[in-house]
């Protein structure tokens, strides 16, 4: 090879270990991008600046920055920039080393319509990167728990951006548990906070949908630890919700407490038929919640029945089944007696009667003989069995009840007819 060629070669290769070095230069400076906490928040924060208040370019940033960036690793500091715009040290405190940005959440607009493209960005961001789904519910625990830390408008953003993101399936109630937070509870910053959210959160779904998702995480029954021990009554509960506009909340949470108060009145009643206790201690103790709990006699009935029938260990065999039935409602026909003095308590109990019956495949044969026991033992009356049979029974297990019942309501009416025609002769 000539001197020439030789030269040319000798060119090329060092050109090449340029190019290798550039390459190597690269990847570290990708790798470092990558994995190193302060540029991975520069990164972000410069993304974000260039991207300023336009949140579809925000979405998009973050969709092509998953490429490169270890969103897995840093989930933590992703969204404490995009919520307060730098990295948050324990209380809420902005980070006094920390990269911040102005174009995040708490820097937004305080409106409804802002906060529901903000829910946009996040939801975009986990829909495209699932792995982040529950960092984000940690993230937001993490922030409810730095209320005191915010000003009262970062609070309402934050609030009204979670009821959305709530009402959109984003997040779990579960989430809801920092807000019981000793400190934040006693100063009002819970309850103040949770006005905003379920605002926000019913203003997007119905209260049906909102009460699903507290009953599915237990939330339901925990919504009174908004307030101190001393407030936590549902009179204070009701009135303070219903005088920020949540009325539908307020009756949500008395109607929770009131299926409480009665599941703890059944198993009290469960106890105390399982103790034995004499039937005018018992009904002494109902008629006495009765008042106490503002419980109307027909709901009274329904729990009586319930308590009454889960009182003893049924067997399993359909002949010895209603035998047993009718031996344990001989014992407790005068509570239920006691309980029945309307006709729509009558009513109440004959629809429990057959509901249990058609839902418990034993007791399919059994309730006619339980009808016509109650019916001897005056705790229903013929009027509320024949309207019954005519009128409000449900469709469970109608054509074999009503069959079951045919020759007895007969009964029934000729007595009633034989009965009319005595009264007109005497007269």
């Amino acid at each position: 090879m000539c001197l020439y060629c030789r030269s040319i070669t000798k060119m090329c290769y060092a050109r090449q270990r340029i190019c290798e070095c550039m390459y190597m230069t690269c990847l570290l400076e990708d790798e470092k991008e990558r994995f190193d906490p302060s540029q991975f928040q520069e990164s972000i924060v410069q993304g974000l600046n260039q991207s300023g208040t336009d949140l579809e370019a925000v979405a998009k940033f973050l969709d092509a920055s998953g490429a490169k960036l270890d969103y897995r690793r840093y989930a933590e500091t992703l969204f404490d920039i995009l919520v307060a715009g730098g990295m948050l040290e324990p209380g809420g405190t902005m980070s006094g080393d920390a990269i911040c940005t102005e174009f995040c959440l708490f820097k937004a607009q305080e409106d409804i319509e802002t906060m529901k493209a903000y829910a946009q960005v996040f939801n975009k961001l986990i829909r495209r990167y699932k792995y982040l789904e529950k960092g984000f519910e940690e993230e937001i625990k993490k922030l409810l728990l730095f209320l005191k830390g915010f000003t009262e408008s970062e609070r309402n953003k934050l609030a009204m951006l979670t009821g959305i993101l709530l009402a959109n399936g984003n997040l779990s109630a579960a989430i809801l548990s920092s807000l019981f937070n000793e400190n934040l509870v006693k100063e009002g910053v819970s309850a103040s906070f949770a006005v905003k959210l379920f605002k926000s959160w019913l203003s997007e779904k119905d209260i049906s949908s909102v009460s699903a998702s507290l009953r599915k995480v237990g939330m339901d029954s925990r919504l009174m630890e908004l307030f101190p021990a001393n407030k936590r009554s549902c009179e204070h509960f009701s009135k303070y919700f219903s005088d920020a506009g949540l009325k539908e909340l307020s009756d949500f949470a008395r109607n929770q407490q009131s299926i409480g108060a009665r599941k703890e009145l059944q198993k009290e009643l469960e106890e105390q038929m399982s103790r034995g206790d004499p039937l005018k201690d018992i009904i002494a103790y109902v008629g006495e919640e009765i008042k106490k709990n503002n419980i109307s006699e027909q709901t009274m009935i329904a729990l009586i029945w319930a308590s009454v029938m889960s009182s003893v260990e049924w067997n399993k065999k359909e002949e010895l089944v209603t035998e047993q039935a009718i031996k344990l409602l001989k014992q407790y026909s005068p509570l239920l007696k006691a309980f029945t003095t309307q006709g729509l308590s009558e009513l109440t109990l004959l629809l429990r009667i057959q509901e249990y019956c058609y839902d418990n495949i034993h007791f399919m044969k059994a309730f006619q003989k339980i009808v016509v026991l109650l019916y001897k033992a005056n705790v229903l009356s013929e009027e509320a069995i024949l309207k019954w049979y005519n009128e409000t029974h449900v469709a469970k297990g109608k054509s074999v009840f009503l069959e079951q019942m045919k020759k007895f309501v007969e009964w029934l009416k000729n007595a009633e007819e034989e009965s009319e025609s005595e009264e007109e002769e005497a007269d």
